[in-house]
């Protein structure tokens, strides 16, 4: 009896142990490895065996990584190991107290595929002008000296972060097109084809007023010097250049909303800014309820004249509220039709969330930065920002229509969260990409040129001798649509007609920023845009399109190499006022030497 008895208690003790013990089994597995000097909670790590205070009222044994630590997984991306749990202020001890974030759910990226045109001979994307990709790459390259996940390499975020020589537009256009193709550098039996658009400087007497919602993440995740710190000193840059004629509203979020400013004028940037060094971080995330809460202003101060804006600034750590990214989408596509825009910028590490950011971009009408540094934040509250503030066109859609008779096959590079099917381009009612004040756009095809395309595909049917050129209604299977010049109604294209020099049609659909019936606009690559040499634009482009896919490990890779980037980059790096495309070079050498 005493024998059973004693059996039974060494059970229970047993259990007790084992549950007590659990949680951070796998934290002390990983207790030896390389710290990256960025936590959860308070962006420095303690040394070993220290204490220090989170911002939530917790305190966290710098010994036990299993509350605070990140780590590279296998594909070099940051684990938190617990899922940087936030206690309550009241009780850290208090499991039940423990509010786990959603885990970040990166969209898988699956490349574009060869088309053959006989098969399909048009194809149709949205614009992005983007660039927090390329940050994020070169954050986790330069800082934390790994090789980024593959599903956040975006080739053309990546292409767009550097600036282009293309022209300015002729009067009354919003932007300009260049088109180019040469040979390609990864395959010697295809060609590259490059579109660049330029949109049009506005002059100081057409910049509109600034109607502007500052949405601050000021929970827990964002404590520390890159986080709330850059925050700070990021959005005073910008406070600087507002006049007495703009607006300034400041919302808050982390375990609920609040309004620290409401349209307060841009002359009165002392009180501006003392709002700004007056927030602390602290809390839980409700990162719904501030999106609410912000729009929510914005449309109370609306004002039909001037830019309204929404800026928001987090981690993307949504963890109270509505933390699915889908119902945050719906919501926030109900919203941008009233005509506030969003834009965000995304700071941190670790547990940030940047494919949840770059949705809620895209579904606001408004444009996604990473800021990983104080010389980011200059290059985007200083330039990139200001530019993409004053949308000068929105809803821009390209069709590409290629003549069969003179390309057998092609493949989008990149854009492909921008995709959009052939018959949404005439259509208004989808939304699309917008293009600020001197923006620039870049994107690029792959193609086989019809005579040189290979022998045999027995993935794809052969291109007949005499394809017929399809037509490109976009109501297909329906009766081809009676141009009529009505006002209300989308402007006509004209039908698709190939002339015998003619290699692709460039159509462009776009909308007037305060209009929503869409303009139209086309222009035709022929034998004089193909180059013996690439031009300094696209040999520079081309290299940081062919350093996407080596980081991707695309299947499309064929020939290419670090060192030929580098070639080419270094051949065509022209005018680099702001050190961005040297820097390219370095970033490029460390990947090379991290590949190996």
């Amino acid at each position: 009896m005493k024998k059973s008895v004693l059996s039974t208690v060494l059970i229970v003790f047993v259990l007790f142990l084992m549950s007590c013990g659990g949680t951070n089994s796998k934290a002390d597995s990983e207790n030896d490895l390389a710290d990256y000097g960025d936590t959860a909670d308070s962006g420095y790590y303690a040394p070993e065996g220290d204490e220090y205070a989170d911002s939530d009222g917790g305190y966290y044994d710098s010994s036990d990584t299993g509350d605070t630590g990140y780590y590279p997984g296998e594909e070099g991306d940051y684990t938190d190991t617990v899922d940087s749990d936030y206690w309550s202020d009241d009780d850290p001890e208090a499991g039940d107290d423990i509010v786990s974030p959603e885990e970040p759910k990166q969209g898988e990226l699956v490349e574009n595929e060869w088309v053959e045109t006989a098969v399909e001979n048009t194809s149709t994307f949205s614009i992005d002008v983007d660039t927090a990709s390329y940050t994020l790459i070169r954050n986790y390259l330069m800082t934390y000296n790994q090789l980024p996940p593959k599903d956040r390499v975006r080739i053309e975020e990546m292409v767009n972060y550097f600036e282009y020589d293309y022209p300015q537009p002729e009067e009354g256009k919003p932007f300009s097109v260049t088109m180019e193709m040469a040979d390609s550098p990864w395959r010697s039996d295809t060609k590259l084809v490059m579109f660049g658009l330029q949109g049009k400087q506005l002059a100081a007497n057409e910049i509109p007023v600034q109607n502007l919602v500052f949405l601050i993440d000021v929970s827990g995740s964002m404590y520390g010097a890159d986080r709330l710190g850059l925050l700070k000193k990021s959005f005073k840059k910008l406070v600087e250049k507002l006049n007495e004629n703009d607006k300034v509203s400041i919302v808050t979020y982390a375990g609920s909303a609040g309004v620290v400013l409401d349209s307060v004028s841009g002359d009165k940037k002392e009180t501006i800014i003392s709002a700004i060094d007056n927030l602390e971080a602290g809390g839980s995330t409700a990162g719904a309820e501030g999106i609410q809460t912000a729009y929510e202003l914005a449309e109370k101060n609306y004002s039909k004249d001037a830019n309204n804006r929404i800026i928001l600034a987090t981690d993307g750590d949504f963890n109270v509220g509505i933390s699915d990214t889908d119902e945050l989408v719906a919501y926030i596509e109900t919203e941008r039709n009233k005509g506030i825009y969003l834009t965000i910028l995304g700071f941190g590490m670790g547990n940030y969330q940047d494919d949840r950011m770059e949705q809620l971009s895209n579904a606001g009408n408004g444009n996604y930065f990473y800021i990983d540094s104080e010389r980011e934040s200059d290059k985007v509250f200083t330039v990139n920002l200001m530019g993409t503030m004053f949308t000068i066109a929105k809803d821009v859609k390209l069709q590409v229509v290629f003549n069969p008779a003179k390309i057998a096959k092609y493949r989008l590079i990149g854009y492909e969260n921008r995709v959009m099917a052939n018959e949404d381009f005439n259509d208004d009612t989808k939304d699309a990409g917008e293009i600020g004040a001197g923006h620039r756009v870049t994107a690029f095809y792959e193609v086989f040129l019809a005579e040189e395309k290979p022998a045999e595909n027995p993935e794809t049917p052969e291109t007949p001798e005499t394809p017929e050129t399809p037509e490109t209604d976009p109501e297909e299977g329906e009766e081809p649509a009676e141009p009529a010049p009505d006002e209300e109604e989308p402007a006509v294209e004209p039908a698709d007609e190939f002339g015998e020099d003619d290699f692709i049609i460039l159509k462009m659909r776009y909308k007037e920023p305060d209009e929503d019936i869409s303009k139209y606009m086309d222009t035709v690559m022929t034998s004089a845009n193909i180059l013996a040499e690439m031009s300094q634009n696209m040999g520079f482009a081309s290299s940081v399109a062919e350093f996407g896919m080596l980081l991707r490990d695309s299947k499309f890779k064929a020939d290419s190499s670090f060192d030929a980037v580098l070639t080419r980059a270094k051949a065509n790096i022209g005018k680099d006022t702001l050190g961005f495309r040297g820097e390219f070079l370095e970033i490029v050498e460390r990947a090379k030497t991290l590949s190996k």
